[in-house]
């Protein structure tokens, strides 16, 4: 049986600090030791249960931000930038289920941890197919797509809240819970984790309760951007429509090109924005 797993950082056991996210910023380097912890704590979990396989996806920012050295070695990494399919990247219909660990609440939300959808100021707010939608839903709908159901989700309280609305009773493992968007009130990581490594044992166990997450195509991905040249410039890629002072839609009947799109949607929206000085 083999398991994907997805991890992300805003929303890992101890860290609050944007500058705990980037490479070179105050607290970084333990932000990625954290990281690989909740990884980890996934990883024992689903091997208890009876995983023979677990694959690892590197999901923030850079991508080389988990640290192989410390990662469980019954695991592989997929690490690095130029990945097309980005926060999804490796998963296929050969996996029994997906994981998410370290997933932050959507653009917007109220307490939700270091929220955000995708780019942290250069969108307000994504849509797939006319509904709102957060980093949870998009790479659920990638997995549905191939047939995979999503088994676990941690990270904050508000997270696990848009999961359990998204997904229905998934396991779902809040690390904090969030005061505002750059507080939060925390679990020592080794509370965290073994409430983790039991949340996706769990999983396993009851993996027949749960059903790919399946978002009819075609697939259109609408988003708002915050400016109205990011949004100009992304609707320059083929298939994109300018729809809206600050809006784009594509669409596709392939949920692949939905998530290479955000991709190159990060290239361009994030070089137009750090260029414009206080305009961006």
């Amino acid at each position: 049986m083999k398991i994907y797993l997805s991890v992300d950082m805003e929303g890992v056991t101890g860290l609050t600090d944007p500058e705990e996210m980037h490479a070179g910023g105050r607290g970084y380097e333990r932000g990625c030791e954290l990281m690989t912890g909740d990884a980890n704590a996934v990883i024992q979990g689903v091997f208890d249960a009876g995983a023979q396989a677990v694959l690892v996806n590197d999901a923030h920012g850079s991508t080389k931000n988990l640290r192989i050295d410390l990662l469980d070695e019954r695991a592989t990494l997929i690490r690095g930038p130029g990945k097309p399919h980005r926060m999804g990247q490796g998963l296929s219909r050969d996996f029994a289920a997906a994981c998410f660990a370290g997933y932050h609440a959507r653009a917007g939300v109220r307490h939700g941890v270091l929220n955000h959808t995708w780019m942290g100021k250069e969108i307000h707010n994504v849509y797939l197919n006319g509904e709102i939608c957060g980093e949870t839903r998009l790479v659920a709908g990638f997995a549905g797509s191939l047939g995979v159901p999503v088994a676990l989700v941690a990270g904050d309280e508000a997270v696990c809240e848009e999961a359990r609305d998204l997904l229905g009773d998934v396991e779902a493992v809040a690390v904090k819970k969030g005061i505002d968007r750059f507080s939060a009130e925390l679990l020592p990581p080794s509370v965290a984790h073994r409430q983790i490594r039991d949340g996706a044992a769990r999983a396993l166990d009851r993996l027949s309760d749960f059903k790919p997450y399946v978002v009819a195509p075609p697939y259109t991905l609408g988003v708002e951007w915050s400016s109205t040249a990011t949004a100009a410039a992304c609707a320059i890629i083929p298939g994109v429509q300018q729809v809206g002072p600050r809006h784009t839609e594509f669409t596709t009947d392939d949920y692949h090109d939905v998530m290479a799109l955000f991709g190159i949607f990060s290239m361009i929206g994030g070089q137009v924005a750090c260029g414009s000085g206080a305009y961006g």
